[in-house]
């Protein structure tokens, strides 16, 4: 599956906000700076929602604040429900 996020660095707090329209808005603490809130964004991911490393890929926006993932799982329902937990 793929999802779009807007990416908010520097950030007082690692937190998944919740939607903004089709995409998912993150804060990460990691600067925008040689990829450090990339790799914060899907380090929080992967333990936010439980997946594995090799699970979870930047398809897109590494220098952008609008970024595109792709999740290799077996059922979107499943991300998606954990998701509305961790946002509500």
């Amino acid at each position: 599956m793929t999802l779009k996020l807007k990416v908010v660095p520097s950030s007082s707090k690692d937190s998944i906000e919740g939607w903004l329209d089709d995409r998912l808005k993150i804060k990460v603490m990691a600067p925008p700076e040689s990829g450090k809130a990339n790799k914060s964004v899907l380090r929080l991911l992967q333990k936010s929602l439980s997946l594995d490393k090799a699970s979870i890929k930047l398809a897109s926006g590494s220098a952008s604040s609008h970024k595109t993932i792709v999740i290799e799982c077996d059922d979107r329902a499943i991300i998606l429900e954990r998701i509305k937990q961790l946002t509500s």
